[in-house]
């Protein structure tokens, strides 16, 4: 199965710097494509609009298109080079260990006792204004990507893929890329972007939600307070602006007994933002590493849930 093969490569190989990622190529395009929309487009809020909506149309038909066409051009040439490049694909949608080594750059540099480095390794996958953060700051920022991003960038392409391959994991893919670069509620994207806002808050809905509950179980199989990160879950998920971003923070406030998000720094204004779990005790540099063991432990069940999901559909229709 082409998806094993591919959270398997991501185990082993992550992101290497230096190699081409597909997912570079959707930003670039949609830089493209809204330079030219916005150039063509009269720039009152209907116009703004419309050309959000034309720009979900067309990533949707680039980043669903290239790789379906690549693949039946590999199929032609042998099915084993299609099942190979697909197999490719699926691990170039994933993102468990890449968010484990960047998050644990921050772990190691604390350990160290080096603030300052912390404070660089944490911005490199958060947001947010890092320079105002502490120590807990950073430690904090640092487990709630790992338990956000748990979501958006592995178990929601991993039950898209298992849905409908490569091709539903690029359009999941393409649809995420696109709401990180322009679903903003700022003076530019504020109607340019709600368009992707919206489709992406409507792809991310069930995977967020199933997310949160594999990592109740993820926590429960290796010995971690479940029973209180479902309170947690059930008390504070909808603490967030987005719909579905407070899921698996609620589930991870709660299992490792920490209190997350509260107010932040963007492009120097204080943003209030309501707090996730309760501080049962002060987060700590280990917490980084916990969030890492869950975020992995979720990928493996949701793994194992889409396998047999796909053998008991090929028992149900004959094909095994």
């Amino acid at each position: 199965m082409r998806l094993i093969t591919g959270v398997l490569l991501d185990r082993l190989l992550g992101d290497p710097h230096g190699w081409y990622h597909p997912i570079r190529t959707i930003g670039f395009f949609i830089s493209g494509c809204e330079k030219v929309l916005r150039r063509c487009l009269p720039r009152t809020k209907g116009g703004e609009f419309s050309g959000g909506v034309l720009l979900c149309g067309a990533v949707l038909a680039f980043s669903g298109g290239v790789p379906f066409l690549l693949l039946r051009l590999a199929g032609t040439v042998h099915p084993a080079l299609e099942w190979a490049l697909g197999s490719v694909m699926c691990y170039q949608l994933l993102a468990a260990r890449s968010l484990r080594d960047e998050s644990m750059k921050v772990h190691d540099a604390l350990e160290r006792g080096d603030v300052e480095g912390a404070r660089y390794a944490v911005s490199m996958i958060v947001g947010r204004d890092t320079k105002p953060l502490t120590k807990e700051g950073i430690i904090k920022a640092a487990v709630e990507t790992v338990a956000e991003n748990a979501s958006d960038g592995v178990i929601a392409p991993l039950l898209y893929m298992a849905i409908g391959g490569p091709v539903a994991g690029f359009l999941y893919k393409g649809i995420n890329t696109m709401d990180s670069m322009v679903g903003y509620r700022n003076d530019r994207y504020e109607y340019f972007g709600k368009a992707a806002a919206r489709l992406d808050d409507a792809v991310n809905f069930l995977p967020s939600r199933l997310s949160a509950l594999l990592m109740l179980g993820a926590a429960a199989v290796s010995g971690m307070d479940w029973r209180r990160g479902l309170a947690i879950f059930r008390r504070d998920r909808r603490n967030h602006k987005s719909p579905n971003s407070a899921q698996t923070e609620a589930a991870c406030a709660g299992i490792l007994g920490v209190q997350l998000a509260g107010d932040a720094w963007y492009f120097g204004k204080l943003v209030k933002k309501p707090y996730i779990g309760d501080p049962v005790r002060p987060v700590e540099t280990e917490d980084i590493r916990r969030a890492n063991k869950l975020m992995y432990g979720t990928e493996w069940l949701a793994l194992a849930l889409a396998v047999a999901a796909r053998l008991a559909v090929k028992g149900v229709t004959g094909g095994i």
